[in-house]
């Protein structure tokens, strides 16, 4: 689940979530521009750069080939996005050279570990 301090970030057009700001130390004024499942999109930045960093994105990260690092696995596997929202993350092998089948499901944990990686 998406921790409750980070701050939801929605397109101003048709106020769809496209990700969250996840801020530092108080103190120091900086945001991580997040998926909406809790993958940095970029470096911590001032709000207006992290702001910047979402709206260039958008959703499109969600199209993007993903790689899932499984427990066990010498090689990273390659998956697409499913279903993302701010509870769970659920991505589907699309690696013709992993030993499990096309289309397998996975359902991870959000915000979601270092084993999901671009």
């Amino acid at each position: 689940m998406i921790p409750q301090h980070w701050l939801e970030y929605r397109r101003e057009d048709d106020d769809e979530l496209i990700g969250y700001l996840s801020p530092g130390d108080e103190s120091d004024g900086v945001y991580t521009p997040m998926t909406v499942f809790g993958y940095p999109l970029g470096d911590a930045g001032v709000y207006p750069d992290a702001v910047a960093a979402l709206e260039s994105t958008g959703l499109s990260y969600l199209a993007d080939r993903w790689t899932l690092r499984l427990d066990g696995a010498r090689e990273p596997i390659a998956v697409q996005i499913v279903e993302a929202n701010p509870d769970r993350l659920t991505v589907k092998n699309v690696d013709y050279g992993h030993d499990g089948n096309i289309g397998d499901l996975f359902t991870l944990e959000v915000p979601v570990s270092q084993a999901l990686s671009r």
